[in-house]
């Protein structure tokens, strides 16, 4: 088991691995969050609240698998 989740987690697109990929998605995706709670904030209302409750779903869930995958590719 542990073996496959250290396959996946550095299985190599252009040279670099899933994990990083990952990462970076993850930071996009809490940076996106925030941005729409700042836009809301200043009566920017183009993206609305409800959208960003969605999104920290999904970054919290993001984080999670990135996390695991760092961690259980040590074990």
């Amino acid at each position: 088991m542990i073996t496959e989740i250290r396959n996946i987690s550095y299985f190599l697109i252009f040279g670099k691995p899933l994990i990083l990929y990952g990462g970076i998605l993850t930071l996009l995706s809490f940076l996106f969050t925030a941005l729409i709670s700042i836009l809301n904030s200043k009566g920017n209302h183009t993206i609305s609240f409800a959208w960003h409750k969605r999104i920290a779903i999904i970054s919290i869930c993001l984080g999670i698998i990135h996390g695991l995958m760092g961690i259980l590719s040590y074990f």
